[in-house]
C-alpha cells in the first residue's frame, strides 16, 4: 500500500482529499505547513508528497527546493488555476508533475497512480536485468538508475520516464503526445509546458556534445530525438 504525504494549509480540503485517497487504496497523512512538509518528505516513510504551492511561511516552491536538495521522493505539486509562474518554476525545481486547483479527487488520485506506476517496480539485480545503453548512457529501469560516461545521472521520476524513452528510440523522433502519455502518465493538455521544462533539465544534467549542441534535440513541430553518438 502506498503512502501519501498531503502538505496543504486548508485543512477542509486536506481532510477531504485525505478520505478519498483512502478510499482509493492509499494511506495518507496531512501536514499543514511547508516545515512540516519537508520533514515529513525526507523520513522516508512516504512513498509520493502532494505539495501545495500556496502556503505561509514556508512556501511550497521554497519546500520543494529545500526536499530535491536531498531526496528524489516524487512530488506532485497544487497550483493556483492558470498560474503559469509557479508551475514552471516548480517543475524546474524537480516537481513531477503538478495539478490545477481546484482539482477533484479522482484526478488527482488519478496523477498520483500514473506517478507511482513509473517509480513502484520491483528491483531486480543489474546482472539480471541488463542495462540500457545508448552511448555513454547506462539505465537500470528496474532500478531506475542512470549513470552518464561513468558518472551517476540524479534524475527525478519524471525525467527518468522521459529520458529512458527517448534512450529506447534513440535516433527517432518521439512526438510530445507519446511523452506525455508514456512519461508523464497522462494525456498531452494544450498549452502544457511541462514536457519543455523536464527535457530542459535533463538536457542541463548531460550538458553539451562536443560541437555544442544538445543530446536531445528539437525537431520543430514533431517532438524531440535523442542522438545517438
Amino acid at each position: 500500500m502506498s503512502k501519501v504525504l498531503l502538505v496543504d494549509d486548508d485543512v477542509e480540503l486536506s481532510s477531504m482529499l485525505r478520505e478519498y485517497i483512502e478510499r482509493e487504496g492509499f494511506e495518507a497523512d496531512a501536514v499543514h505547513d511547508g516545515e512540516a512538509g519537508v520533514v515529513g518528505a525526507l523520513s522516508g516513510a512516504y512513498a509520493i508528497v502532494v505539495l501545495d504551492v500556496m502556503m505561509p511561511r514556508v512556501g511550497g516552491v521554497e519546500a520543494l527546493r529545500r526536499i530535491r536538495a536531498q531526496s528524489r521522493v516524487p512530488v506532485l505539486m497544487l497550483t493556483a488555476k492558470g498560474d503559469d509562474l509557479d508551475r514552471i518554476i516548480g517543475l524546474e525545481l524537480g516537481a513531477d508533475d503538478y495539478v490545477p486547483k481546484p482539482c477533484t479527487p479522482r484526478e488527482l488520485v488519478a496523477r498520483l497512480r500514473a506517478i507511482l506506476r513509473r517509480t513502484q517496480d520491483v528491483p531486480t539485480s543489474e546482472s539480471a536485468s541488463g542495462p540500457l545503453t545508448v552511448g555513454g548512457l547506462l539505465m537500470w529501469p528496474q532500478m531506475r538508475r542512470a549513470q552518464w560516461h561513468g558518472s551517476p545521472l540524479e534524475l527525478t521520476s519524471t525525467e527518468y520516464n522521459l529520458l529512458e524513452l527517448l534512450a529506447r528510440n534513440a535516433g527517432r523522433v518521439v512526438s510530445k503526445v507519446e511523452l506525455s502519455e508514456q512519461g508523464l502518465g497522462r494525456s498531452l493538455a494544450r498549452f502544457d509546458r511541462s514536457i519543455d521544462v523536464h527535457l530542459s533539465s535533463i538536457r542541463h544534467k548531460l550538458g553539451a556534445r562536443p560541437d555544442g549542441r544538445s543530446w536531445i534535440e528539437t525537431v520543430r513541430g514533431l517532438g524531440y530525438q535523442m542522438v545517438r553518438e
